[in-house]
């Protein structure tokens, strides 16, 4: 029988291959996340007619001849170039920019694994970022002090999640003091307790500089009471270091007795019945207003000859709140946005990467697993060592080429035709050869 037919047939065969690769690439033109196939194809072997022969004598060398004898699949690869952007505003899809997989399971001890590049998280009613198989998302844990630990585990996002409160610690004065004017006045500002409680404190000052010295002040405590007015804290005290004074150019350049900035704090050490509030004030009973350390807690307060606008800012402090919503960011942070407008520190997504990822297994639903050719998963955090960031509200489109595909598709039905050809043109010739007989 002829060799041409069972040529033919590897190559129909082949083709048939890469047609299902093919297929199968433009069946997932729109997966998320999805790496599309590449199929090459190699030569199987070839039958020597005659060895080649070496130069001799006055004759040349000879080339050695073959007939080939089929084909073969050469490689089907897995190729995990970034495909496009697909915008969706919704804050559980995640897509890295970059090189890297989301790391799933669904193991209670996190040790079976999985891989993928499809960011198209839910949450479910425990607060866990899963995938739409309920798989889920492994991140880097936060401790009792909201950063961020090597603790391995799943994304959690708490819908009970709180933001306990803290108390005010540091009071700045921002603002004018008119050099112009004499008159005492009172400004207020609000400060919090260690339970979230908010308590209005007012300041007095006054003018008290002399003919040679001119440019002094005076500041006092005055009354400090909850915002309700239901409760007053007696005994609070601002120590010795009062006397603020100004250059000729409106600059502060004495805090306390000398020309030199000393320190200043509110101190509540030692108020009365404060066993009754509950709570404590500040840092071991004591808020900062003036530190010679920090020259933003004073820099910002002048002596001109303009209108009064100074005014005491509770630099921290809030009361307790409940989560209200989330976001990513790019290092793949989940942070908490709670009612009393802060934010906290959740838990951070983690990301693989491999030294060879054609080298991973596709399981189906979008997951990889690591090979003996992939090398071992490399974990760490997005937007570092390599690893691509995390953007919130987009998804990986697929990285399908509808335009090579359809070329693809084109020459690989033209070679499916020629060897079928092949095939047709064999059997008319063994036809003839049959015919002989006649």
């Amino acid at each position: 029988m002829m060799r041409s037919m069972y040529s033919a047939v590897s190559g129909l065969r082949v083709h048939q291959t890469k047609m299902d690769v093919i297929g199968n690439n433009i069946a997932n033109v729109n997966t998320v996340g999805y790496k599309k196939g590449q199929m090459t194809f190699q030569e199987v072997f070839s039958q020597v007619i005659r060895g080649a022969g070496a130069p001799q004598g006055g004759k040349g060398g000879t080339n050695p001849q073959q007939i080939g004898l089929g084909v073969g699949i050469g490689s089907i690869n897995t190729i995990h170039t970034k495909g496009p952007t697909q915008t969706t505003d919704n804050p559980t899809d995640l897509m890295i920019d970059g090189e890297g997989f989301f790391v799933v399971t669904d193991d209670t001890n996190y040790e079976n694994k999985y891989y993928t590049r499809a960011g198209n998280f839910t949450l479910d009613k425990a607060g866990n970022l899963v995938t739409p198989d309920g798989f889920k998302v492994l991140g880097y844990k936060v401790d009792e002090n909201e950063n961020i630990t090597d603790e391995i585990g799943p994304i959690v996002i708490n819908r009970s999640e709180t933001k306990a409160p803290t108390a005010t610690n540091k009071i700045q004065f921002r603002g004018n003091l008119d050099s112009r004017n004499d008159e005492t006045f009172t400004t207020d500002t609000v400060i919090k307790d260690s339970l979230g409680n908010s308590y209005l404190v007012k300041f007095e000052f006054k003018k008290t500089g002399t003919e040679t010295a001119p440019n002094k002040w005076t500041m006092s405590l005055g009354e400090i009471k909850s915002e309700d007015g239901k409760i007053e804290i007696k005994g609070a005290k601002l120590g010795d270091n009062t006397t603020i004074k100004f250059d000729e150019n409106g600059k502060i350049i004495g805090i306390g007795a000398e020309d030199a900035i000393n320190g200043l704090k509110l101190d509540f050490s030692e108020i009365e019945n404060k066993e009754k509030l509950g709570a404590t004030f500040g840092d071991s009973g004591k808020i900062t207003i003036f530190d010679p350390a920090d020259k933003d807690s004073y820099n910002k307060l002048t002596q001109y000859a303009n209108d009064r606008d100074i005014k005491p800012y509770a630099e921290n402090g809030n009361s307790s709140g409940k989560i209200k919503g989330f976001s990513i960011d790019p290092s793949g942070v989940v942070s908490g946005i709670f009612t009393n407008g802060e934010r906290k520190a959740l838990g951070q997504v983690m990301l693989a990467k491999f030294d060879n990822p054609m080298g991973l297994q596709k399981l189906g639903n979008n997951f990889f697993v690591d090979t003996r050719n992939s090398g071992e998963a490399q974990l760490g955090k997005p937007g570092t060592s390599g690893f691509g960031a995390t953007k919130s509200g987009s998804l990986e489109m697929s990285n399908v080429d509808l335009s090579m595909e359809f070329t693809e598709m084109i020459t690989t039905q033209r070679g499916f035709q020629a060897n079928s050809r092949i095939i047709t043109a064999s059997d008319e010739m063994l036809q003839e050869l049959v015919n002989m007989k006649r």
